[in-house]
Formats: C-alpha cells, sequence, structure tokens
C-alpha cells in the first residue's frame, strides 16, 4: 500500500486563485481593494525571505500590499504607534507582525495590540477565546490550510478519530479545536505523552507538528490514516542539508492513505491562507459575504 500524497503546493495555488477571483469581484463590484500590512523589525534571514513572499503574493491576488521595515533596535513604544496607526487605516484590512520579534520586544504585547479583526494571523487572545468558544474568529493559517486539505480529502469529517502530536498556541492548539469543530474526537498529544505511538496508532487523522525531525515513525500510522506533517526540520544528510518533517516519510507513505509531504504539503497552504484571512478581513469589514470555502 502507497498513501495518495495531498500535493499542498498545488492546493495552495488553488486557494490563491480562489482569493484572486474574489477580489477582483470586490474591486469591480464595490471599488474595495483588500490590503494586508506586513511589519518586520531587524534583518532576520528567514523573515526576510518570508516576508518578500508574502509581499508577492500578496500583489499577485490583485491586493494591496503594504510592508513597514523597522531596525532591529526599534523600541517598544515606536512600534506600538505604528500598528495603532494601521489600526486606524482603512485601507488596511490585515495586520501581520513577523515573529520572532527582537529580544527586547514583548511578543504578546505586541500581538495583542493589533485589532482582532485585522489579526490575519489569528494569534490575538480575543481570537484564541473566539475559536476555543466556536465563535466567529480569525483562525492561524497553518492549521486553516491543514484543514482545508482534510476537508477537500474526506469530505466530512465527523467522528473521525484525530490525534495532534504538537500543543504549541500557534498549530497544535488552533488545530485540535478546529478539528473540534468539525466533530472530530481529538486528542492532543505531545513528546512526554506515555506510549505516544499507541496514542499516535489510534488516529484516522494524525496531525505532526512537534518540531523534532523524522520522529514519527511509519509503524505508528494506523493503516490507511490520513497523514499531516505539519513540521519543518533542516538536517544533515549525506553531506547535504535538506528539509524532513516530523514524519518518517519513507516509511509513513506504506502505512497511511494520504499524506502531506516535506517539503510541498503545509508550507506553502500558510501564505494562501494569509492571503484568505486578508480577504475575510476585508470581507467582515465592509459587511459583504465572506468567501465561500476560505474560513474555517
Amino acid at each position: 500500500m502507497t498513501a495518495k500524497i495531498i500535493d499542498g503546493k498545488a492546493f495552495a495555488a488553488r486557494v490563491r486563485g480562489q482569493v484572486a477571483e474574489h477580489v477582483a469581484r470586490l474591486k469591480a463590484g464595490h471599488g474595495i481593494t483588500p490590503g494586508l500590512a506586513v511589519v518586520l523589525v531587524g534583518e532576520d534571514p528567514a523573515s526576510q525571505v518570508y516576508v518578500r513572499s508574502k509581499g508577492k503574493q500578496t500583489v499577485e491576488a490583485g491586493m494591496n500590499s503594504y510592508e513597514h521595515k523597522l531596525d532591529a533596535d526599534t523600541s517598544e513604544a515606536e512600534l506600538l504607534a505604528l500598528i495603532g496607526r494601521l489600526n486606524a487605516d482603512p485601507a488596511v484590512h490585515g495586520i501581520l507582525v513577523q515573529l520572532p520579534l527582537p529580544k527586547h520586544l514583548d511578543s504578546d504585547l505586541v500581538i495583542n495590540a493589533i485589532d482582532p479583526a485585522k489579526d490575519v494571523d489569528g494569534f490575538h487572545i480575543s481570537n484564541v477565546g473566539l475559536l476555543g468558544t466556536g465563535q466567529k474568529s480569525m483562525v492561524p493559517c497553518t492549521p486553516l490550510g491543514c484543514l482545508m486539505m482534510l476537508r477537500d480529502h474526506h469530505g466530512s469529517l465527523a467522528g473521525m478519530d484525530a490525534v495532534v502530536v504538537g500543543r504549541s498556541n500557534i498549530v497544535g492548539k488552533p488545530m485540535a479545536q478546529l478539528l473540534l469543530g468539525d466533530s472530530c474526537t481529538v486528542t492532543i498529544a505531545h513528546s512526554r505523552t506515555k506510549d505516544l505511538g499507541e496514542v499516535c496508532r489510534r488516529a484516522d487523522i494524525l496531525v505532526a507538528a512537534v518540531g523534532r525531525p523524522e520522529m514519527i515513525p511509519g509503524d505508528w500510522v494506523k493503516p490507511g490514516a490520513t497523514v499531516i506533517d505539519v513540521g519543518i526540520n533542516r538536517i544533515e544528510r549525506d553531506g547535504k542539508t535538506v528539509l524532513v518533517g516530523d514524519v518518517d516519510f519513507d516509511s509513513a507513505v506504506k502505512a497511511a492513505g494520504a499524506i502531506t509531504p516535506v517539503p510541498g504539503g503545509v508550507g506553502p497552504m500558510t501564505i494562501a491562507c494569509l492571503l484568505a484571512n486578508t480577504l475575510t478581513a476585508c470581507c467582515r469589514a465592509n459587511g459583504l459575504m465572506e468567501p465561500e470555502g476560505l474560513t474555517a
């Protein structure tokens, strides 16, 4: 048995196409252009690459992109003042502060200064609370992308056993809430879970988001299960730096019914869902119908 490969790159292209179509209709029918503001503090190389990619894809989708690049020694007061201006700017529908921030800045304080309606990362404490109580919220991009792919593959998720390995605020916890919202029976596991292998073997849906390279071997995968591998880990292999997930792909692909590869699985969905969230925020701000299939 060899699993179906869930092509996140192709799926993300489809999502971006849907976003672009909806943006074009907003412009033509209402004269509205969604706007995304991205704030980068400092010169972290990985963050710079990510921000460039976000800006490029935002423009390609027909949206306005506003990039704010600040020096690494920018004060907390200066950063909060910028966020205040973006909160008040009607042309900005989504605000994203690129993490990690320099150590002298309080990430929680900064994130919670963003207007929750413009918090397209879904990290604001208000959005976390709304998601946790099953109310309309902005949903973190990576879990939203995972949910979209699962719905596309399975249709209904109701009644399925789901195991999420990882308990981060960015992926693990919101992923579990989304799966609960789709009527799965959900277990949150982590590196300290007793008999983790046995827990994973129960899963119809296994989401790996623990941040440890190839931690989950194929014999932890229930035959026919759907495996969503969120991990992106750089390791040295045969003298080269390669990207691997949290799942041992070569063994898991023989047991799973469907699996996301690394790279090319969950990763491309994150920016696609950022664009979808910005579009959703714009529609909500203007009292317009939200885009179908692009929200939780």
